[in-house]
């Protein structure tokens, strides 16, 4: 699974509407998982720490509200953006699944091209650089779409590894990532790599960073793991 791409969990029980929207998302350049009931969902969102979260508010098992709420009443998953998808059209059911937490709300039948640019207006806030987005901590710009990086102007050069972490980095700057959050993240949940592998990568971007002076804006947080600032 590639972790340059946004991991989208789908959340729907209707086949053909699932399948739809899986085709849909694929096509757009997004990885996707499936959850088909509220239950498998829950563990979903621990287990993989999507990017954006596709939810149908019919569901057996527990309901898209109330997935939405405790999704949004975690700390580890309050920040993901949750789309509620859903047949009911009262203004009073769309203060309902807004009030509850969804970032968005759309209602059924609605165009797949209208979704995927709401998907993007999200990841534009949580994962700006995923949608070739230019970052900018201090003296350091990052260019998602030429995958560039400058510091004071000079360029500085990153293997891709490198590259994914200082994104990371500065997608959320002061945000302390685990080594295991940072490995789920950069080298992805399907390829194992031991911990001591993050040290590595991040004592590279470091001295890449600092090649041409500067102080290191990395941060070793003792026991826990890395932040940027």
């Amino acid at each position: 699974m590639s972790t340059d791409k946004p991991l989208v969990l789908l959340v729907e029980d209707e086949p053909a509407q699932r399948e739809i929207l899986r085709y849909n998302l694929a096509s757009e350049g997004y990885d996707v998982s499936i959850a088909e009931n509220g239950d498998d969902a829950l563990v979903l969102v621990e287990e993989i720490g999507p990017d954006l979260i596709l939810l149908d508010w019919m569901l057996p098992g527990v309901s898209g509200i109330e997935i939405c709420r405790r999704v949004k009443s975690r700390k580890a998953s309050v920040d993901i953006p949750v789309i509620m998808l859903s047949a009911r059209s009262d203004e009073m059911d769309r203060v309902r699944g807004l009030e509850t937490g969804a970032d968005d709300y759309m209602v059924k039948p609605f165009s797949v091209q209208e979704l995927m640019a709401r998907i993007r207006t999200q990841l534009r806030r949580t994962r700006p650089a995923s949608v070739g987005q230019q970052l900018t901590y201090e003296d350091i710009v990052l260019d998602g779409e030429t995958h560039r990086v400058t510091r004071g102007g000079d360029p500085v050069k990153l293997g891709p590894t490198e590259f994914r972490l200082l994104t990371t980095f500065m997608e959320k700057p002061g945000r302390v990532w685990s080594r295991e959050q940072l490995l789920d993240r950069v080298w992805g949940r399907e390829v194992y790599v031991d911990t001591r592998t993050v040290d590595v990568h991040v004592g590279r971007l470091r001295k890449a960073l600092c090649r041409d002076g500067g102080e290191d804006p990395l941060r070793t947080v003792r026991g826990t793991g890395y932040a940027l600032g």
